[in-house]
């Protein structure tokens, strides 16, 4: 599979990845992205190149966005003092699931994050998605705390982060120009 970074005209497709999966987790009671699809945050992150899509062939595989940018009022202004990059949108279209490559997008992450001369990868989740909360325990992060409210994330105060480490086993070729597009944010 090879991970290639968005463009402008991916928009319609990101958007409708996002409704895709948000519907998939409303039909299984959980809450980790409302109805409201943030079309302009999604352009903006197109627009920064710090969103990715991997592609299997033809067809888009999943996304990712991956930044430097982590939502207000969850991380304290000590913990953002430390280098990290912040993974958001990881969506994987269900006819991949369940074939390790949620797995590689968070190890392609961790080698991204330790590239950039970053600690850490940090996540935040809705808090009533214990489901994910496993997944990223399961693969090497640590919980942090939860933050009642979500801060200015809404339900998303679950925080979790796991150290960045070089790894090209990851199996994505990248077909983009290094490094990562980090944009000026805390810890940058």
């Amino acid at each position: 599979m090879i991970i290639v970074r968005a463009g402008k005209g991916d928009l319609p497709l990101l958007v409708s990845m996002r409704r895709q999966s948000a519907c998939w987790l409303r039909a299984r009671g959980i809450a980790q992205w409302g109805a409201r699809v943030p079309v302009d945050d999604i352009a903006e992150s197109v627009h920064a190149g710090t969103v990715y899509l991997i592609r299997h062939g033809d067809h888009t595989a999943a996304t990712v966005t991956l930044d430097a940018r982590p939502f207000p009022g969850l991380w304290l202004s000590e913990e953002l003092a430390v280098p990290d990059l912040h993974l958001h949108r990881f969506i994987v279209l269900r006819e991949y699931a369940g074939i390790g490559l949620g797995a590689r997008i968070l190890d392609w992450a961790g080698n991204c994050a330790a590239e950039c001369g970053r600690r850490w990868v940090r996540v935040n989740a809705s808090t009533d998605n214990a489901c994910l909360h496993r997944y990223y325990l399961k693969h090497g992060f640590k919980h942090v705390r939860t933050v009642e409210g979500g801060g200015d994330a809404g339900e998303a105060g679950w925080l979790a982060q796991r150290a960045a480490a070089q790894d090209s086993d990851h199996g994505l070729t990248e077909q983009f120009s290094k490094p990562v597009r980090l944009p000026e944010g805390p810890g940058s």
